[in-house]
């Protein structure tokens, strides 16, 4: 089993923020396959990352609603749903360095688990929603505003959807949805790389690469809407 034994005073340091009672952290560092069949519900991150993930979407919503006040409904909606992912929350834990902290089972270690997309988002929302138990809404808003600031203010926020602003350009010229197509895979397990080409009627194919098949389509679509120059239309 993959287990940190110095309390996780680093990674405390890291998260900008000191728990009461340090058993919330380790729980929410505490993946599944480390855990006893019987203690996986109490003990593992599960519980926690439900929590988390509810926190982490009303915290977003609120810090879009007051720093766009002119966006609608359907804005705010579609850059809430760019921020609040798998993806946004793995780029975290990989800044927090969270991969080495986890608690892993030892299948689980060997196979990368500490480096699987998937593990390290729902590790970030587990600590958000382990710190939210410990010290309230207040010090949740805090982590979040200082991990997710930095997706609002250079812009990425509007962005991140570009599969749904190319879907959408793509019906208002009466085009077919675009195709997305895997190209390539590469890199070990534990860290691919997957090349995606989107193929849209009477335009230029256009690829990008990305960590996961979501960034890389995501990658590929802002490509392509940058290329067309329809961000612009967007800002």
């Amino acid at each position: 089993m993959s287990r940190r034994s110095n309390g996780h005073e680093k990674l405390q340091f890291r998260l900008g923020y000191r728990f009461a009672d340090p058993d919330l952290l380790e729980r929410a560092l505490s993946h599944s396959s480390a855990i006893s069949p019987g203690k996986r519900v109490e003990r593992s991150y599960q519980r926690l990352e439900f929590l988390g993930d509810r926190v982490l979407g009303l915290v977003v919503a609120d810090m879009l609603y007051r720093r766009f006040p002119k966006a609608n409904e359907g804005e705010l909606s579609r850059t809430l749903n760019s921020l609040v992912r798998k993806e946004t929350c793995a780029i975290i834990a990989r800044q927090l360095d969270l991969g080495p902290e986890m608690i892993l089972g030892d299948s689980e270690a060997r196979t990368g688990g500490a480096e699987k997309e998937a593990i390290l988002g729902d590790v970030t929302e587990a600590i958000i929603g382990a710190i939210y138990l410990d010290g309230g809404m207040g010090k949740a808003y805090e982590f979040v505003e200082r991990h997710f600031e930095e997706f609002i203010a250079d812009g990425q926020t509007h962005r991140a959807d570009a599969k749904t602003t190319l879907q959408e350009w793509a019906q208002a010229k009466g085009l077919e949805p675009p195709n997305y197509e895997l190209v390539e895979r590469t890199g070990p397990d534990h860290a691919p790389e997957f090349t995606i080409a989107i193929d849209l009627a009477g335009y230029g194919r256009v690829a990008a690469t990305g960590p996961s098949k979501k960034i890389a389509e995501h990658k590929a679509a802002q490509e392509f809407l940058v290329q067309q120059n329809v961000w612009k239309e967007q800002k």
